[in-house]
């Protein structure tokens, strides 16, 4: 809100008491017309208002869930049903909801052709069974099987030699 300025000859004294109680007044009254624009953003709102705009956006809250991530689910409930069924929507999804980076693989020559692998690290998974397990149910391909498939990080150190090595043969006769 802009600050209420008086002249300067009216600057001093109760007149400048009165400009700060109006001050203090009128931004008391931006408060309260903000409050129900606020009231509409996932991230600030009162959890009561959260858990209808959950309802709305069909958001269903699971048992474990903080309240942060249960926040950025509903907020981003829309743009998450839009990239469903594909796997770059998939893998924005997880990205989104804080899970990292996905490998995803569809139809394996050796597997089923409904198996799709989720490939994720052993930190993934152990931090978020319960999430990825709603994700899967709510954004993943209908008929599809879902595997959970870690990937461990090696590191591999390799050294480079150089070799030279003569070969030399002697014939020694009698």
């Amino acid at each position: 809100m802009r600050k209420l300025k008086l002249p300067f000859w009216l600057g001093a004294g109760e007149l400048a008491k009165l400009c700060a109680a109006a001050q203090t007044w009128w931004e008391t009254v931006q408060g309260w017309l903000h409050w129900p624009l606020h009231q509409m953003d996932p991230e600030h709102c009162h959890l009561t208002i959260l858990d209808l705009l959950a309802w709305q956006r069909d958001i269903t809250r699971f048992s474990t869930e903080p309240e942060p991530l249960y926040r950025l689910r509903v907020k981003y409930a829309f743009i998450n049903s839009v990239d469903a069924g594909s796997t770059a929507g998939m893998k924005s999804i997880l990205n989104r909801l804080g899970v990292g980076y996905v490998e995803i693989e569809e139809r394996l020559p050796e597997r089923d052709w409904d198996v799709v692998l989720l490939k994720l690290t052993d930190s993934q998974l152990a931090d978020n069974p319960e999430l990825l397990r709603v994700l899967v149910q709510q954004y993943g391909r209908t008929c599809r099987r879902y595997d959970f498939v870690t990937i461990t990080p090696v590191t591999v150190r390799v050294a480079l030699v150089d070799f030279n090595d003569d070969q030399l043969t002697l014939v020694a006769t009698l």
